[in-house]
C-alpha cells in the first residue's frame, strides 16, 4: 500500500497538453513516474523531464492506468496538482528579529501572516529561505538532481549573531550544508536583510569576506534594507538608517566589488536601489549589476528601468503623432523623486504629455515604509481623492497582489477607479511598459 504522502492528486490540466491528450483528468491521483514514488515537485520535476517515461495514475473508480509517454527533453505533462509543491508547505521555524510579518496589524487576509521558508518555494519561484529546516535529505536531493539557484538568506555568516537574528539556536548551524550544496556547484543566490548597528559593519565585512569563499556557485549577494512598520509594539527594537549610515553601507559594498571584480569577473555583491535613493547617491552604472541577477530584491531596478525608457525613447518619431494626454503616476516616497526626473525626460520627447508623480505617505504601515509594493488601496484613495489626475492614473504592478486587481488591503482597482473618479491602469516593470502607459499605447 503506497504512503499517503506520495500520492498526489490532480486539479487540473492545461488545454492542448500531453496529459489532455492522455485523457488524464482533475480527480486523478498520480502514484509514480519511472517506478518511482514521488515524494514532492522535486521528484516530479527531476522525473518527468526525461523523453521517454511510464507515468502510473489511479482513476476514481479505483482502476490504474501505466502510461508509456515519449515527448521532447524537459517537456511539461501539463498537470496541475493541488498543492503546487506535492507536499505541506513548511513554515518557518524562525523567529527573525526583522521579521515583516510580525509587524502587519491584524485583520488583514490569512495568507499575508504565513511565513514561508521552504527550499522547495527558493527553486520554484526564486523565494530566499534560511535553510533552518531544510534536512540533510533534502540537501542529497537538491545535489543529486543538480536543482538550482537556490537563494539563501544569509543574515550573517557569524554563526552566534545569526542564532540571535534569528532567534533560532540551529541557525547557525546552516553553512556546512551551503558548503556542501557549493562543493556540488549548486548555484546560489544570496540576501542579507540589514540591521542598523546589529549586523552592519565590521559584521558585514566579515559576511561579505567569508561569502567569497562560495565563489564562483554563490553567484550574486543583495544588501537590503530592514523595513520596519509602526506596528512593533514588544518587537525587537530596530533603528532605520538614515542618509549618513545608508552611505556608509554602499561605501563598503563598493569596496569589495573592487576587491572581487579583477579575479571574479563579477561584483558579486551588490546594495539594493533604496540604498542610493535613501543617501542621495546615483545609482551604479549598468554593468555592475553583472546581468540584474537580483531585480525581485530591487537590485538594479531602477537602472534597468532608466535604460530601457532611453531604448524606448529613442525609436520615437518626431513627436506630433502622439495625442495631448494628461496621466498621473501613483508611487512610494522612495522612488518618487527618481520618477519625477525620468517623467521629465519622457515629457521631453512626448511633448504633447503631461505627467504628474505623486508620492503616496503610508500611513497604513507608517511613514517609514516608503517603497510603492506595500502601499495599500485606502491610502492611495485618501490621498488622490480631492486631486487632478487627469485623463488616467498608473500604477506600479507591484502595488497589487500577483495576477489579481487588489491591493494588500483587499480593496480592489474598481473600489479604487470608482472612488477617485478615474480609469487606472496597471503598469509592468519594464521601462517601455512605462512609455506606453504614459503614452496612451496598448
Amino acid at each position: 500500500m503506497k504512503k499517503k504522502n506520495f500520492e498526489h492528486k490532480i486539479r487540473a490540466v492545461l488545454p492542448g497538453s500531453i496529459a489532455e491528450e492522455l485523457e488524464l483528468e482533475p480527480g486523478d491521483v498520480l502514484l509514480a513516474v519511472n517506478d518511482h514514488e514521488i515524494e514532492d515537485v522535486f521528484d516530479y520535476h527531476y522525473y518527468t523531464n526525461e523523453e521517454y517515461l511510464t507515468v502510473l495514475v489511479r482513476k476514481p473508480d479505483g482502476e490504474e492506468w501505466e502510461l508509456e509517454i515519449e515527448k521532447e527533453f524537459e517537456e511539461d505533462l501539463g498537470i496541475e496538482f493541488e498543492s503546487s509543491l506535492m507536499d505541506d508547505y513548511r513554515s518557518c521555524r524562525n523567529h527573525c528579529i526583522f521579521c515583516f510579518i510580525d509587524q502587519m496589524p491584524p485583520g488583514m487576509r490569512e495568507t499575508l501572516y504565513f511565513k514561508d521558508d521552504d527550499s522547495r518555494l527558493s527553486f520554484l519561484q526564486g523565494n530566499y529561505v534560511t535553510l533552518t529546516n531544510m534536512s540533510d535529505h533534502d540537501i542529497d536531493r537538491i545535489i543529486h538532481y543538480h536543482l538550482g539557484p537556490i537563494n539563501i538568506s544569509f543574515q550573517t555568516t557569524n554563526p552566534d549573531l545569526r542564532c540571535k537574528m534569528l532567534h533560532n539556536r540551529f541557525a547557525g548551524d546552516v553553512f556546512p550544508k551551503i558548503r556542501r550544496l557549493a562543493d556540488a556547484g549548486i548555484e546560489l543566490n544570496g540576501q542579507i536583510v540589514l540591521c542598523r548597528d546589529i549586523n552592519d559593519g565590521a559584521e558585514l565585512e566579515r559576511s561579505i569576506s567569508d561569502m567569497t569563499s562560495y565563489l564562483p556557485a554563490l553567484r550574486s549577494v543583495s544588501v537590503v534594507p530592514v523595513g520596519l512598520s509602526k506596528y512593533r509594539e514588544g518587537l525587537y527594537p530596530l533603528k532605520p538608517f538614515d542618509a549618513q549610515s545608508a552611505g556608509e553601507v554602499i561605501d563598503l559594498i563598493e569596496s569589495w566589488q573592487k576587491k572581487i571584480y579583477p579575479q571574479y569577473g563579477v561584483h558579486f555583491v551588490h546594495a539594493s536601489d533604496e540604498w542610493y535613493l535613501l543617501a542621495g547617491r546615483p545609482l551604479p552604472e549598468e554593468e555592475r549589476y553583472d546581468g540584474y541577477l537580483q531585480l525581485e530584491n530591487g537590485v538594479g531596478m531602477l537602472r534597468l528601468l532608466k535604460e530601457e525608457v532611453e531604448e524606448t525613447l529613442a525609436e520615437v518619431k518626431p513627436d506630433g503623432e502622439t495625442p495631448k494626454r494628461r496621466v498621473s503616476i501613483a508611487t512610494g516616497r522612495l522612488a518618487g523623486p527618481f520618477l519625477k526626473e525620468l517623467g521629465k525626460r519622457i515629457e521631453t520627447v512626448h511633448q504633447n504629455v503631461t505627467l504628474q508623480i505623486f508620492e503616496i505617505r503610508n500611513d497604513f504601515f507608517g511613514e517609514s515604509i516608503t517603497v510603492s509594493g506595500l502601499i495599500t488601496g485606502q491610502d492611495l484613495i485618501a490621498q488622490l481623492k480631492d486631486q487632478d489626475l487627469g485623463d488616467e492614473l498608473l500604477l506600479p504592478t507591484n502595488m497589487i497582489r500577483s495576477g489579481e486587481r487588489v491591493f494588500l488591503d483587499d480593496l480592489t482597482i474598481e473600489d479604487a477607479e470608482e472612488a477617485l473618479g478615474i480609469s487606472i491602469r496597471i503598469v509592468e516593470s519594464g521601462g517601455r511598459d512605462l512609455v506606453c502607459a504614459v503614452t496612451g499605447e496598448e
